[in-house]
């Protein structure tokens, strides 16, 4: 039952009553006015949430651990009123209601909400932060995994106690091992696996195997029953589509080109882990476009402005030091207002990208050649590019060489752009842009239109350097012929810091596929191609024939009665048998081939097998036991008179249908001259080798 003032949730036993009470409830601190805190469950100097209609408490200290709660002064917001999942993966959208944590201040949204959440209502629910590990069962303990996250190299490694993440701690630039607990940055930024989720699980004796995360909904009936808790969730094994229930303690994210181990014997699991992997690898990529294109369709759905930055139209220096060349030193061209600075009119100015100082150019107000100075920029808007953010594009057509846009921002030094890069790790925008080793233009927190470039490695404009009024400015001007509407780009030249290589969203044909990779050349195209053809030509194979299935008889060869039988596993024999027929006492294991296929009075192989029963024999001991008949068959000497009465004397001698299998197989040595005329004579009984 829940207070009808704070919304605190109660069991009526917890609170010593039998029975629920009759209309609204009201609980201990709301009748006393004493309240604790949601966080820490002490009372003392605690704060009401500023929201309104929220009635939880908190110690401002204890708020402060949460990164998704806001302290304005002397207004606080809990962490109830910001999802989770979007802070820590710093996704500026509002999806709309959020599922609330009945234990803690936890929100998450509907298709945010993190495996191994329990749900209690549509709006309410037991996170899984509240997983109480058992230690009378196994696959609750914590695994760590013997190799570091970073370099992939075993060793001494700093181990998360939260999941199974370790690192050297010079790969994380650790000097030694910390004292105390150690959790890892993902950890401490509150990410967590969502459902649908790719992932490595660690399960008993077993090596690292890929798996799913599902939703408990989507699980069989019989998985979902199993005993569970807040905090563990159903995976589904690639390879066997077995389920489980199992904890973020033995899980960590798949990465694309990951290859798991290849430890074990086992030639099975082998062959299943292998099937795993290809799994894996589908079901990653299906997972990331789908995540690419929600994200796309909810930035589309909710993001109808730009993100907010201050517009600015000269650069503004911070940390930069600017060398600053005195105007009356600069180079005077030669132009008149007749020929003012022009395209045509060559320039000396124009020529080595020196702007012309308004007070000493001697076409005077006629001058061209003060583009920067006058901010004459081409008509251009932002606007969603589809799988690239934002972008920028022209309003109207323009020529080859033509001036678009200075980029602009705030002017900072190689420090300070090194420790933003660091502070903004996981920000997959780039503003950066150097002038040179001492002054970097970061158009991130401040800029004009210029900031929405997008990259490309087949870019439509290139930066160019300019001197303006003695100081060193960058201007983007188009390096071919640009049609109205189309998207205004440049190659960002990017510098990769790490192993960790971005990856580009440019679909040209020429694109190398990660930002700071060299474009492709049309020759190394041309080779590239080559060598995947001849690759292709080289894993062709003649397809193989479909194997033509067995359909083994339904009657016992022996008895002639159906019922629970087993069935020769002799390529071609169709032949099946009951237990009791063959005086076994159970069932044989293994490969089994029944006894048509052995001469009864040796055990070797036999040669011809009597069609009315299990008797056959080898050619030693078939005389006299075996004949056959005019229908290329055979039959023992138990079923001559059964099946044909008073036509033995059709019958070929033994001794002559040895010598015609002979015959037939080629060996004419021993057959006499009437048995092979009598043979002749009767040309089906060459048949019996067909």
């Amino acid at each position: 039952m829940f207070c009808g003032d704070c919304n605190s949730a109660y069991h009526p036993d917890c609170i010593g009553l039998s029975t629920a009470p009759k209309g609204k409830f009201k609980c201990d601190e709301c009748t006393s006015g004493v309240h604790s805190c949601f966080v820490c469950r002490q009372t003392g100097d605690v704060k009401a949430c500023s929201q309104p209609l929220c009635s939880k408490f908190y110690h401002k200290e204890c708020l402060q651990s949460y990164k998704c709660s806001k302290i304005d002064g002397d207004r606080i917001y809990c962490p109830l009123h910001f999802c989770s999942t979007c802070i820590s993966n710093k996704t500026p959208v509002n999806r709309g209601r959020l599922t609330k944590c009945i234990r803690c201040p936890t929100a998450y949204h509907a298709g945010c909400l993190v495996a191994g959440c329990m749900p209690i209502t549509s709006h309410l629910m037991v996170c899984a932060k509240h997983f109480l590990p058992n230690k009378s069962k196994a696959h609750h303990t914590h695994v760590n995994v013997n190799w570091c996250f970073v370099c992939s190299i075993g060793g001494t490694l700093i181990c998360c106690e939260s999941c199974p993440a370790a690192f050297h701690p010079e790969c994380i630039s650790y000097e030694g091992i910390p004292e105390g607990r150690f959790y890892c940055k993902d950890c401490v930024e509150g990410k967590s696996l969502l459902y649908g989720d790719i992932v490595w699980v660690k399960l008993g004796m077993y090596r690292w195997w890929p798996a799913m995360i599902c939703n408990p909904r989507d699980v069989p009936t019989n998985i979902q029953s199993m005993r569970h808790q807040p905090g563990e969730f159903p995976v589904m094994f690639l390879g066997s589509h077995d389920f489980y229930w199992i904890h973020k303690g033995r899980v960590f994210s798949y990465q694309d080109g990951d290859k798991g181990t290849e430890s074990g014997n086992n030639k099975y699991l082998a062959k299943v882990f292998k099937k795993a992997l290809v799994e894996a690898k589908e079901k990653y990529d299906e997972w990331k476009k789908a995540r690419e294109d929600k994200a796309e369709q909810d930035l589309q759905r909710f993001c109808k402005k730009p993100p907010q930055y201050k517009h600015i139209k000269t650069n503004k220096c911070t940390t930069a030091q600017r060398i600053i060349l005195d105007p009356s030193e600069m180079p005077v061209c030669e132009c008149t207002p007749d020929q003012a600075c022009g395209q045509d009119a060559n320039c000396l100015n124009l020529m080595l990208q020196f702007e012309c100082v308004a007070s000493r150019c001697p076409a005077g107000d006629k001058c061209q050649n003060q583009r920067f100075q006058k901010r004459q920029y081409v008509d251009c808007e932002p606007f969603r590019a589809h799988s690239r953010g934002w972008g920028l594009r022209s309003k109207q057509a323009i020529k080859k060489g033509t001036f678009v846009i200075e980029y602009v921002g705030e002017l900072i030094d190689d420090a300070t752009c090194r420790e933003r890069v660091k502070k903004g790790d996981d920000d997959t925008n780039y503003y950066m842009l150097t002038i040179d080793k001492d002054c970097i233009i970061d158009a991130g927190p401040m800029g004009n239109l210029s900031r929405f470039m997008n990259h490309s490695c087949y870019p439509n404009c290139e930066t160019q350097k300019w001197t303006v009024n003695g100081e060193v400015r960058v201007g983007l001007f188009t390096s071919r012929d640009v049609e109205s509407q189309e998207e205004l780009t440049f190659d960002y030249c990017l510098d990769c810091h790490g192993n960790e290589k971005k990856k580009c969203h440019c679909g040209s044909q020429n694109c190398s596929g990660f930002l700071g990779v060299r474009p492709k050349t049309q020759n190394a195209q041309m080779n590239e191609d080559k060598a995947k053809n001849a690759a292709l030509k080289r894993r062709k194979r003649k397809p193989k024939k479909p194997a033509v299935k067995q359909v083994h008889e339904d009657d016992c060869f022996i008895c002639g009665d159906g019922g629970q039988l087993i069935m020769c596993d002799r390529s071609g024999c169709l032949k099946c048998y009951h237990v009791d027929c063959l005086n076994l006492d159970k069932k044989p294991q293994g490969r089994w081939q029944c006894p048509w296929h052995f001469c009864d009075n040796c055990g070797k192989r036999a040669t011809v097998l009597c069609s009315e029963c299990p008797n056959s024999f080898c050619r030693s001991h078939a005389q006299g036991q075996i004949n056959s008949t005019d229908k290329n068959t055979f039959l023992c000497t138990d079923h001559v008179d059964e099946v044909l009465p008073g036509m033995t004397d059709k019958f070929l001698a033994t001794d002559q249908v040895l010598n015609a299998l002979d015959l037939i197989n080629g060996d004419l040595t021993g057959i006499r001259p009437t048995e092979l005329d009598h043979l002749q004579q009767k040309p089906e009984y060459l048949e019996l080798g067909s």
